[in-house]
């Protein structure tokens, strides 16, 4: 079994369909992928978006694509050089990742690593996520992915499971 790390980026607080959360939605799939597999994990973190209602944080979110910002993120960059699986997940905002996943993007390096994308969302399945991925990183082999309702992560352990079953996990 080869060594792999989640990486992702989660929003607590208030999100669409779900209401006020303590845990966001990504973390708790990050936290099914690690149990399951016994991968690491490096959550990226901004305190840009804290106690934001679900309104204001869409309109920031757009704009922030709109305009390519590259919003800052807490700490440093994982070294990926030990592992050879990186899962990288987030929510789908207006059709991809949010913009701080992409500043961490332009930090590390996934070439000749397996990637596998996964998504919270509430419609847009995986978006351009997978695409997003393979231009951001043409070096890597970014595999199609796994997405999941927002509304369905905390009892939806089992479509994770039998997503990575798939994986030979």
């Amino acid at each position: 079994m080869s060594k792999s790390i989640v990486i992702f980026f989660s929003h607590a607080g208030d999100n669409y369909a779900v209401g006020d959360i303590e845990v966001g939605n990504t973390k708790i799939v990050a936290d099914y992928i690690s149990e399951l597999t016994g991968a690491a994990q490096f959550e990226i973190v901004t305190h840009k978006l804290d106690g934001m209602g679900y309104n204001p944080l869409i309109k920031l979110a757009k704009e922030e694509a709109n305009n390519g910002e590259l919003p800052e993120y807490e700490g440093k960059a994982p070294d990926l050089s030990q592992y050879d699986t990186v899962f990288i997940g987030g929510p789908v905002w207006w059709g991809t990742y949010p913009q701080v996943m992409f500043t961490l993007f332009k930090d590390i390096n996934l070439d000749g690593k397996t990637v596998y994308p996964f998504t919270t969302h509430e419609g847009s399945g995986l978006a351009s996520c997978v695409s997003d991925l393979k231009s951001a990183f043409p070096e890597a082999d970014v595999q199609k992915g796994f997405s999941i309702y927002g509304h369905e992560v905390k009892t939806g352990k089992k479509s994770v499971e039998n997503w990575l079953k798939g994986l030979g996990y």
